[in-house]
């Protein structure tokens, strides 16, 4: 099994940190608003940045991890991948 720990930001660049064993699923279920609390409050819905892992303590650890960090440094990881802040769910999920 693989473990994702994911950053979804809202248009004006609110960031969420998660962790999840299927990454499609999460994403849809916060761009549906299914997720209550945070991510549904600020629109958090599109996907900057994951990361994948087959052991979930690592998982674990790392959300831990960027949790921690400065907005900065945060924004300078999705931007080292992901420098125009695409949502790199869009080729998983079906058109309108």
């Amino acid at each position: 099994m693989q473990y994702a720990v994911y950053i979804l930001a809202s248009r004006s660049r609110v960031l969420y940190i998660g962790v999840t064993n299927d990454l499609a699923r999460r994403v849809a279920e916060h761009r549906q608003g299914l997720v209550e609390g945070f991510s549904k409050k600020y629109g958090v819905d599109r996907l900057v940045f994951y990361e994948q892992t087959p052991d979930i303590r690592s998982a674990i650890a790392r959300e831990k991890q960027l949790k921690s960090w400065r907005r900065e440094k945060k924004i300078a990881l999705i931007e080292a991948s992901n420098p125009t802040w695409r949502d790199l769910s869009e080729d998983w999920q079906p058109g309108p």
